[in-house]
């Protein structure tokens, strides 16, 4: 039996500030900030891949980013999750809160610059300590946002984290393109991280001040503890998702490491930007039915629906369309990226059958159940990752991920089941009707491919006139197998409607029997 969570205070509803907007209103915002930051990273991206830097450039600066983030993980110290778990919230818990996070934020900063020589030697790459430096220095604007950020997501204030999101990529577009197109190759990339910190600081403390100083260090116990236990599992779930770089650098070379590095983010980038933005709005939506004891179940079926409906065939556009988008946005320096996003973005695709594996386990007490499940896939993430790496570079890394994707849903599936309570049958369903919306959507342009134009000669066009037949035939699946994401995704689009064609908008905000 695993030994439940650090205790909270007793859980009281009616002691929960009030949210400011509906978790439907919250999800808009929030994607919205996702999609506002993902046009100007994307646009970034692409303009400083084709024109700027090379891969062996990018790769440099992948495994600098990624060294750093495999301590940064302690930054957060679960203050996030803890803040958002908490059924009261006193002004000396926030100040608590905020200090650990300045405390923590210094010990992130010295442990990656005590690092950035040995790492640089162990590299046998110079510039590699210069840019970790530089990085280092970005931690230190981080207390600026942390706690600010998990208030604002607690009171469901989501059009702040639009604020911030877009802020911080605003300022880091402008400093990396600026900085690259003066020749600082990679340091273009570290500094705009640096200003990017800073930014998003500043922009938090304005909308949702937290008080840091005095520090205030009493009562910190309920904090250390739930944040021991939140960094350690952040820290293996870190070492997963952030030794990819380092381990492919480390085995094959920078060239490798960029076009992996680049195959990664863009599959990442199209997630969040399909997805990835309401999940933030999912953990106090949670936090609120556990304290009403209502059963988990079916919004969490409905998280499943709403995740597999959505980026199941997105994903899985991407992949198919990998090679023409690749030769369009980032030129032929860069195609061998191609096969690597194909195979990235299947894998992303398969990791949405089974969401919240960490967020649900940490609001409902199961940590330690949890640490020891994520200690087993991370060691299994990382000798495939250099089991691939040694067989074939960057392509076998890239099918290593792959395959971890299908050893995750066997690690995780029964615990997922035990603790929410949702029912296989009702969870295959759900994937059954998904798997239809998703092969719907790539009908057209796998006929395109295969009737009149292959890959390497596809148009934009043409591509755009696919994408948009497979939007179409997607939408009609989703109403002919009745998809229980269907109502959901429809009230959403409620308020994005309503400003334009209010008729329509109330239409879909109505309830349906």
């Amino acid at each position: 039996m695993t030994n439940p969570a650090p205790p909270l205070p007793a859980a009281n509803p009616a002691a929960r500030e009030p949210a400011a907007m509906s978790v439907r209103a919250a999800a808009v915002w929030a994607m919205a900030g996702q999609y506002g930051s993902f046009a100007i990273q994307f646009v970034t991206s692409v303009i400083i891949s084709r024109y700027f830097l090379a891969p062996a450039e990018v790769g440099l600066f992948s495994i600098a980013l990624a060294a750093a983030m495999l301590v940064a993980v302690l930054q957060d110290f679960g203050l996030s999750r803890y803040i958002s778990g908490l059924p009261d919230l006193t002004p000396e818990e926030v100040n608590r809160c905020s200090s650990v996070a300045f405390i923590f934020s210094l010990l992130v900063t010295a442990i990656i610059a005590a690092l950035a020589y040995p790492l640089a030697a162990f590299y046998r790459m110079e510039a590699l300590a210069p840019l970790l430096l530089i990085i280092a220095g970005s931690y230190l604007f981080l207390p600026l946002s942390v706690v600010p950020l998990a208030l604002m997501a607690r009171r469901m204030r989501f059009g702040g984290h639009f604020a911030v999101t877009v802020g911080g990529a605003s300022v880091h577009a402008a400093v990396a393109l600026t900085l690259a197109w003066m020749g600082f190759s990679s340091f273009a990339l570290a500094w705009a991280v640096l200003a990017t910190g800073f930014a998003r600081g500043v922009i938090a403390q304005v909308l949702q001040p937290a008080k840091t100083f005095p520090l205030r260090l009493d009562g910190l116990r309920p904090v250390l503890s739930f944040g021991g236990k939140a960094s350690a599992l952040y820290l293996t779930g870190a070492l997963g998702s952030r030794s990819p770089d380092l381990i492919v650098g480390r085995l094959v070379d920078l060239f490798a490491v960029g076009l992996f590095s680049r195959a990664t983010s863009l599959a990442e980038q199209f997630r969040v930007l399909i997805a990835g933005a309401i999940g933030g709005v999912f953990y106090p939506a949670f936090a609120r039915i556990r304290d009403s004891g209502g059963p988990l179940a079916p919004a969490y079926l409905r998280v499943v629906a709403g995740y597999t409906a959505i980026v199941w065939p997105g994903m899985a556009g991407l992949a198919l369309a990998a090679w023409p988008l690749v030769m369009m946005l980032y030129g032929p320096v860069w195609i061998d990226t191609a096969p690597l996003l194909t195979l990235i973005a299947l894998q992303a695709a398969l990791l949405m059958a089974l969401p919240l594996v960490s967020e649900l386990p940490i609001l409902l007490g199961r940590m330690n159940r949890l640490l020891v499940l994520n200690m087993v896939e991370t060691a299994l993430s990382i000798a495939l990752l250099v089991a691939g790496s040694l067989w074939a570079g960057a392509w076998g890394a890239a099918a290593s991920r792959l395959v971890y994707a299908v050893c995750f849903m066997a690690i995780y599936l029964a615990f997922m089941r035990a603790l929410v309570g949702f029912s296989y049958a009702q969870w295959l369903a759900i994937l059954g009707k998904s798997l239809i919306a998703t092969l719907a959507a790539l009908a057209p342009l796998g006929a395109t491919y295969l009737f009149w134009l292959g890959p390497e000669a596809i148009t934009l066009p043409v591509l755009l006139l696919a994408s948009c037949a497979g939007g179409l035939c997607w939408l009609a699946a989703l109403v002919a197998t009745r998809h229980p994401a269907l109502d959901d995704m429809r009230r959403m689009a409620a308020p994005l409607v309503r400003p334009v064609l209010p008729q329509l908008g109330n239409w879909l905000a109505m309830e349906r029997a």
